[in-house]
């Protein structure tokens, strides 16, 4: 396994800003950030602007690319024709995961189904795998819904969030049946009653975690997803978490 953090975590910087802020930090591997309303890597200026957004990517050579958090605001057919774009940026650079939002609570269940199938047959052709995020207020709050959504959908993963399901309502539920479907992986620290605290006054057993997905052969990054917070001095959050994961592999 290797720790990667996410450009997520600077929004006020440019993308090409961030990524050396986190090369300063002495992370070697990334996760991009990819959401419309975020101005660093959009979707839909990779759609419109393909080859700029190519050559802005490539020059983070210095860094390995694990992952694109993807967050696409298109609705309807404008939403899978962005998406397709991104899968060919992912392959055109390597990137063999996609995480993607699951539907809000109260979708029905057989249109999330036919939804995330179709993002996945999009992501094959281009050799690229997709992981629903663990998010509380989504289907994917529910591990059960987990396991049905991933057994019904051929070829969907999903992007684990410890944090989502210690401050969600299914708190209580067994996630090692979760572990066989894990793509990718967002780690920031929690408690019961905050999905972010600073690193090591919360409850996430970050050595757990990597057992358990030791167990299932998982060998891909350990996502640093901390959330922007004008109360925590970020760059040093980002060091300790960093170093904590380091000395646990």
């Amino acid at each position: 396994m290797i720790v990667a953090a996410s450009t997520g975590s600077f929004p006020h910087l440019s993308f090409v800003e961030a990524i050396e802020k986190l090369i300063d930090l002495e992370f070697t591997s990334v996760e991009v950030l990819m959401d419309d309303k975020n101005p660093q890597m959009p979707p839909r200026r990779i759609h419109e602007e393909f080859q700029e957004c190519l050559r802005l990517i490539r020059d983070t050579h210095r860094m390995e690319l694990v992952a694109y958090d993807l967050r696409i605001d298109a609705k309807d057919e404008e939403h899978y024709e962005i998406f397709n774009s991104v899968c060919k940026f992912a392959k055109a650079t390597k990137v063999v995961t996609l995480t993607v939002p699951s539907a809000e609570l109260g979708t029905p269940f057989n249109q999330e189904v036919e939804h995330l199938q179709r993002l996945v047959d999009i992501a094959e052709r281009e050799g690229v795998r997709v992981g629903m995020l663990s998010q509380v207020g989504r289907l994917s709050e529910d591990p059960d819904t987990v396991k049905v959504l991933c057994d019904n959908v051929h070829g969907l993963g999903l992007t684990l969030d410890p944090s989502h399901y210690l401050v969600g309502p299914h708190r209580n539920k067994n996630l090692d049946k979760l572990m066989k479907y894990v793509y990718h992986i967002h780690l920031r620290d929690s408690r019961k009653d905050a999905l972010q605290v600073r690193v090591g006054q919360g409850e996430i057993e970050y050595g757990k975690w990597i057992t358990s997905l030791q167990r299932v052969g998982y060998d891909q990054a350990l996502g640093i997803d901390i959330l922007p917070d004008d109360q925590i001095d970020m760059q040093q959050e980002l060091r300790k978490m960093r170093l904590l994961l380091e000395s646990l592999l």
